[in-house]
């Protein structure tokens, strides 16, 4: 399977960040005000005045390699919450195969997710017995591989987000969490109404 993302819900727009640098003077809002925002904006961004950005949030359903989800999970000032194989039996097992390999070696990871899938299912199956099934379930996952697919509840905050897209959304990055960035990227441009045109345009992204 693809790494997929799903925007499933956004909190605030570039007028919410505006508003909330505005505290320190006036948060009332008028026509001229309004003319003021992208500038505001990307004066702001430019400046480092980064606090008003997190008064803002992007939330996403991703189903990502283990691996990615690692480099998910190393921005600590995301909210994260995974499936997890402790507490269930991961029944559909998902994985992810790179498309940039030669067909031979994506059949040889092809066998060893499937081979890996079984024994988990078999290992689960006969420790459970022996250790109960908590125990089996937290243990047998070691037959996972890394290109084993688990989903995500992903939120970032405006400031979190632009910290991921510069360290993920870039050439230096992994293939598979860069690709994961650009569709999220993709998606929150798409919003209907463009509700961070201004905010993208200070992030030049």
């Amino acid at each position: 399977m693809k790494n997929r993302i799903e925007l499933i819900g956004h909190y605030g727009s570039d007028e919410t960040i505006a508003c909330s640098a505005w505290t320190s003077t006036s948060r009332e809002l008028n026509e001229d005000k309004r003319t003021r925002i992208p500038n505001l904006i990307n004066m702001l961004w430019s400046n480092g005045h980064e606090t008003p950005f997190e008064k803002a949030m992007v939330h996403f359903l991703v189903d990502t390699d283990i691996a990615s989800h690692i480099h998910l999970l190393k921005h600590r000032i995301a909210s994260i919450n995974a499936e997890s194989a402790r507490y269930k039996e991961l029944q559909e097992d998902k994985y992810f195969v790179p498309d940039d390999w030669p067909t031979m070696w994506q059949a040889k990871l092809v066998h060893y997710s499937e081979t890996g899938n079984l024994l988990y299912h078999e290992a689960l199956e006969n420790l459970t017995p022996l250790l109960g099934r908590k125990r089996a379930k937290e243990s047998a996952r070691f037959f996972k591989a890394y290109n084993s697919q688990i989903q995500s509840d992903v939120m970032f905050n405006m400031r979190s987000f632009a910290n991921f897209l510069k360290l993920r959304h870039s050439e230096h990055a992994q293939v598979e969490i860069r690709e994961v960035a650009a569709e999220m990227l993709r998606a929150v441009k798409e919003i209907e109404g463009e509700p961070f045109k201004h905010t993208l345009a200070a992030w030049k992204v």
